[in-house]
């Protein structure tokens, strides 16, 4: 975005071309299925509109002309606003989430909303009401999930940097997958007024950008005090500086490494980088966290019965899809209409959701599960005394082939080992894409600070993109 902003300055570039040169790319690009809706014309005029005002003196916003998608589960007033799910369609949003508040305010243009797995519950973006995303590396792989869209649309050149929300990985594995920089913030940074609700004490709006200075200048615009979202931090945004020289304390998990379902190749390739970092003067050292195991199921959970409360307000009554038979009494109704609405995984998660909150298994999961949550939180604290960073590696595998996972969902909730861990936790993390595999798709290496320490997370990412 800073080479972008100096020839705006310069007047050898303009915003209206920069959006005629990504309407041209989603254009071509359709097939990736990235875009649910595009936003064309109100595009065209914002940028046209931004153009003349710089013509004319006025001083230029954080993001002026920045070019940036929406996961369809981000409110955009007077937009629709489906998150991927038939149980939402025709929805539009009456309100903008703080989010897009924020950007518009220092003058980006949002561009549309961005496929996703249905109300966020995926891992590969094969659960969307709109059809399969396709990674661009190559299209019979998936590009992860549930912010598959998010993560091609900046993968393929279809903006400029995107959002998404991650509730257990879901910014971080999609560019993981895609070989693109995925940040979770802290929960709390981000308001999550507008971000249409799966597992509430989870979700975080997150990004997606090629570099760190771009992920730093969207996190500084959209974090801060919001007066609709009690959970968020009453401070100013970060302010992210480079610090090329700092020397860090660096910890990862022994049986993260040794666990059976990673990947030779990634475990490898994590190895030999961790070596030159001790070499290059950082402290390296390998922990014992015992805990690993209980994390997967800890989070699906807890996940789940927050997923079947805040799911039940769509039942056909007020918005969305509503069944065609007007003739049923109201409970076979409110099962038709969600029946009918819903996906086959969001259906999955709420059944599971309502079981573990049932009265003879609430203490047998939901109560187990959040003094899992708690021991992870007090573990991590500890960690933290001692070391500034946790490394793991993003996802066990590299992106899978489409299809591979759909008759295994118990597969695909264990890819999410890695990542999960954060949600629980609440710390930042962000996915940092170093390298290559030898069947041609992209990886990268998964780090972590305390809570709030997002500065220093990313100073970390991009030293380490520089060596």
């Amino acid at each position: 975005m800073q080479d972008y902003h100096k020839a705006l300055r310069d007047g050898t570039a303009s915003c209206e071309e920069a959006v005629l040169h990504y309407l041209m790319a989603i254009e071509q690009q359709q097939p990736l299925n990235a875009y649910i809706r595009v936003y064309s014309k109100e595009a065209l005029a914002k940028a046209r509109l931004l153009d003349q005002q710089r013509k004319e003196g006025k001083p230029m916003g954080k993001l002026h002309g920045v070019v940036i998608g929406l996961k369809d589960v981000i409110a955009y007033k007077d937009h629709p606003l489906t998150a991927a799910s038939h149980i939402l369609q025709d929805y539009v949003s009456i309100y903008n989430a703080t989010a897009v508040d924020k950007m518009l305010a220092e003058e980006a243009i949002l561009i549309g909303h961005l496929n996703c797995d249905e109300f966020a519950m995926g891992s590969s973006n094969e659960n969307s009401a709109y059809g399969k995303v396709l990674n661009a590396r190559c299209n019979s792989r998936v590009p992860g999930g549930s912010s598959g869209g998010s993560a091609v649309a900046v993968q393929a050149g279809l903006c400029m940097v995107s959002l998404g929300s991650d509730t257990g990985g879901s910014v971080r594995q999609p560019a993981d997958f895609c070989g693109i920089l995925g940040l979770k913030p802290t929960y709390g940074r981000v308001s999550r007024y507008g971000l249409i609700a799966y597992a509430s004490s989870f979700d975080q709006i997150g990004i997606f950008a090629h570099t760190i200075g771009d992920v730093a200048l969207l996190l500084e615009v959209i974090a801060g005090v919001d007066e609709f979202d009690s959970t968020v931090k009453k401070e100013k945004a970060p302010v992210w500086k480079e610090a090329p020289d700092q020397k860090y304390r660096i910890a990862y998990f022994k049986e993260a490494l040794d666990h059976p379902g990673l990947d030779p190749e990634i475990r490898e390739a994590i190895l030999t980088r961790t070596e030159q970092w001790r070499q290059a003067g950082h402290t390296i050292e390998a922990i014992d966290f015992e805990l690993l195991g209980y994390i997967v199921p800890a989070y699906y959970v807890l996940t789940t019965a927050e997923a079947s409360s805040n799911l039940a307000r769509f039942d056909g009554v007020r918005y969305g899809y509503r069944t065609k038979d007007k003739d049923l009494e109201l409970t076979e109704f409110y099962k038709r209409t969600r029946s009918e609405g819903f996906g086959r995984e969001v259906k999955r998660r709420i059944l599971l959701g309502t079981f573990v909150l049932s009265a003879g298994y609430y203490d047998a999961y939901f109560t187990k599960a959040q003094q899992v949550r708690q021991l992870l939180v007090e573990r991590t604290n500890l960690i933290f005394k001692n070391f500034d960073i946790i490394i793991l590696p993003t996802a066990p595998t590299t992106a899978w082939r489409i299809g591979e996972k759909m008759d295994d969902p118990i597969a695909m909730y264990l890819a999410d080992i890695y990542t999960v861990y954060a949600n629980l936790t609440g710390i930042p993390g962000i996915s940092i894409p170093l390298f290559g595999h030898t069947n041609g798709m992209p990886f990268g290496v998964q780090a972590m600070t305390s809570h709030f320490n997002e500065v220093s997370l990313l100073q970390f990412s991009h030293q380490m993109m520089q060596q």
